[in-house]
């Protein structure tokens, strides 16, 4: 599982880095940026980082999904690893070949176990995380690399670099169902809102389309944004909320009534949007972001109140994804690290009293995960 060797600046070192394990417990490591971050009511840190060598820096890709069974994966580079946030183990579930890789997509299926690499030779791959299995590949469906997946129960909507959103039904032997053309660019966010009513797309071409299964034109079109839009997250208290985030020319994050088709709000935040999450349990957004100070913002909504900022991560966070009981954020950058957030908490009624087996808790920062 050694992934090559880098150079320490700091200690002009040579060290093998290992995919998934503790940056605490690597040797001859240079320092980071503080990763604790204040507000009036709470104090959070960063409380784990892993090492994500070889991580593809591309923002138009979606390489990081956490399942509904509690495993976490990471596509870095070829290689597609789980990592289990129950018990920390690490475990590397398929390399691809050279001339069909890099992966370019992963998303678990909502059962936990079944998951889709998408891929730049334009096929997704199913695979079965328990028997590490393949167990079918979709092919002629794209033209070029699948960079965004989303599931819909049984339906899994790809998004192409040919712009073309196809919805298959993984059950079915002639698994396309349907496929929806309105993007003359890279699809690079695809979200089904919770309810699966309505398909979110963001492109390359700087436009956010609204989808439903029973049309194959979009029941709404948005062209706001002035950069590509990657960053899609319906709202959990909502449904028919829809947060969208630009990129590098635009800096947005906009509010969308998905009935009405208007755009309720937007903020200028000041960098490029890579990925947005929602608070399952208050009113809250979390955003992630690139040039040029490369932090996670917490906002309160609907005022857009700046709860804190998280830092730590010295390149783009591109990539974010949350624990199933909402606890916790993983965030990936092109720092080729891995950083784990406990910055949603949840409501003190629900609080059970053990710590949620999802929350990384500091007594075992300096293990080893492989």
């Amino acid at each position: 599982m050694d992934s090559g060797f880098s150079i320490s600046s700091e200690k002009n070192r040579f060290e093998c880095r290992h995919p998934l394990r503790d940056v605490a417990s690597r040797p001859y490591i240079p320092p980071l940026h503080s990763s604790l971050y204040r507000t009036s009511s709470r104090t959070y840190s960063a409380e784990r980082t892993l090492d994500a060598p070889d991580i593809v820096d591309d923002y138009y890709l979606n390489l990081l999904d956490w399942g509904s069974a509690n495993v976490l994966s990471i596509a870095l580079n070829n290689t597609v690893y789980l990592w289990n946030a129950a018990n920390g183990s690490t475990s590397e579930l398929v390399t691809i070949d050279d001339d069909l890789g890099p992966v370019t997509s992963v998303s678990w299926a909502p059962d936990g176990q079944h998951i889709a690499i998408g891929l730049n030779s334009s096929d997704v791959q199913m695979w079965d995380s328990t028997s590490n299995k393949l167990v079918r590949t979709l092919r002629g469906i794209h033209q070029s690399r699948v960079g965004s997946l989303a599931w819909n129960n049984n339906i899994l909507t790809t998004g192409g670099m040919d712009g073309a959103i196809v919805n298959n039904d993984i059950r079915a032997r002639a698994y396309t169902v349907s496929s929806f053309r309105g993007h003359n660019h890279e699809v690079c966010g695809l979200r089904w809102s919770g309810s699966g009513k309505y398909l979110a797309s963001g492109g390359n071409d700087n436009l956010l389309h609204i989808w439903d299964l029973t049309t194959s034109n979009p029941i709404h079109r948005f062209s706001n944004h002035t950069a590509a839009v990657k960053a899609l997250a319906w709202c959990p208290f909502q449904s028919n909320l829809l947060a969208s985030g630009g990129g590098g020319n635009d800096r947005c994050i906009k509010f969308w009534n998905v009935n009405t088709g208007s755009c309720l709000s937007s903020v200028d935040t000041g960098s490029q949007v890579c990925s947005l999450l929602w608070n399952k349990n208050e009113r809250e957004l979390l955003s992630s972001h690139g040039y040029t100070e490369n932090q996670l913002t917490l906002w309160k909504y609907p005022s857009m109140t700046k709860m804190a900022e998280l830092t730590g991560h010295t390149s783009r966070v591109l990539y974010m994804a949350q624990s199933p009981d909402g606890c916790t954020v993983a965030s990936a950058a092109g720092d080729e690290t891995l950083r784990f957030w406990n910055v949603f908490g949840v409501p003190e009624t629900k609080k059970p009293a053990p710590k949620s087996s999802y929350v990384v808790g500091p007594s075992n920062i300096y293990s080893h995960i492989r």
